[in-house]
């Protein structure tokens, strides 16, 4: 069976992309078979961080949707990775919801699970239960609770969707905060995790020796983070 990851969380600036190189790097380390696809036309992390290993896909194209699922069908022992820009979701469900795929999945032999990444505030809940809403029990679903703007989920806890995700068979993980100065060198040298974590040759960042470690500290915990739904 294939399992296909989706990306997502809707609203922009939440960490979509962050959690989609963090999966990237953990099935790279992992030697676990990949195919990435990324459907950020103008900021696409997965196709910059990891060329060698996206392509681009256009929601707004059944045909390029399409490619997804025939990727899968093609290697099944391959992981796909599907990392969703801003305001796709509604697209992305139309497509989905026009060729039954959450019915046939099975059939095909597809393992679909979204993981909903969300910040701390009201809009993230909002979302959430805009997306249980529309699927219920028909996806899998992993909610990544994302520290780096802040990590008092309150409003969260509060709300009755946390619960009614995990009554649904949802995993909770969490992302802790990396220092912002090592975020913004890691982004603006383009080079991935493992670069800058490993000192590689490829690594431009220009880390610092404790830098360096932070970041090791930072990606042992997202990747334990990453093992308790797994991929």
């Amino acid at each position: 069976m294939t399992n296909i990851h989706l990306i997502g969380g809707e609203k922009g600036g939440v960490g979509k992309s962050l959690v989609s190189r963090l999966l990237a790097q953990y099935m790279i380390d992992n030697n676990i078979p990949f195919l990435g696809f990324d459907s950020d036309r103008s900021h696409g992390a997965l196709l910059r961080f990891y060329a060698g290993y996206a392509s681009p896909v256009l929601i707004d194209s059944y045909e390029s949707l399409d490619a997804i699922v025939e990727a899968a069908a093609a290697v099944p022992e391959r992981r796909i990775l599907v990392d969703l820009a801003a305001q796709t979701q509604e697209r992305l469900t139309q497509w989905m919801e026009d060729s039954q795929l959450l019915e046939v999945a099975a059939e095909l032999n597809l393992n679909i699970r979204y993981w909903h990444v969300m910040d701390a505030g009201k809009d993230s809940v909002d979302l959430l239960k805009r997306l249980l809403d529309r699927h219920g029990d028909r996806l899998k679903y992993v909610l990544v609770l994302n520290e780096i703007r802040g990590d008092d989920f309150r409003i969260l806890d509060k709300s009755g969707e946390k619960e009614r995700a995990l009554a649904l068979g949802a995993v909770i993980i969490h992302v802790k905060r990396l220092h912002e100065v090592s975020m913004i060198k890691i982004d603006a040298a383009s080079v991935s995790f493992w670069a800058v974590a490993n000192k590689s040759d490829a690594d431009t960042s220009g880390l610092g020796l404790l830098e360096r470690q932070r970041v090791k500290v930072w990606l042992k915990s997202a990747f334990a983070e990453i093992a308790k739904p797994g991929v």
